[in-house]
């Protein structure tokens, strides 16, 4: 059974870097996307970062020349770097993988606060 191990996240002051990772483990074929969605209390969960198996990336444009999404294909592990972080990037970041399936990680707490 593939599952997904988040980690990285954690409370960082305003204009601090952090970066999540998200591995994949067990078999898994095909996948055809990987990327980060968050959730904030009260709010919607919303796409922050997508990367296609090609490479190809896709930002929120409140996360635009802050956040870089990368993968490593022989590890099927998506990175998530954030800097200049700001409070209202506050929230539960989730990391999915789309392939055969769609399958979530856990999801990881990031908090920006002084």
């Amino acid at each position: 059974q593939v599952q997904l191990a988040e980690s990285g996240g954690g409370l960082v002051q305003p204009g601090g870097s952090l970066r999540l990772s998200c591995a994949a483990s067990g078999s898994i074929f095909n996948i055809y996307g990987m990327g980060w969605y968050r959730q904030a209390p009260g709010k919607q969960r919303e796409l922050v970062a997508a990367i296609t198996s090609g490479g190809s990336t896709n930002y929120a444009d409140s996360v635009k020349g802050r956040f870089t999404i990368s993968r490593d294909n022989a590890k099927n592990t998506v990175y998530l770097q954030m800097n200049s972080l700001k409070p209202e990037d506050t929230a539960v970041y989730y990391c999915y993988v789309l392939a055969t399936t769609l399958l979530w990680g856990q999801g990881t707490q990031v908090t920006v606060s002084s």
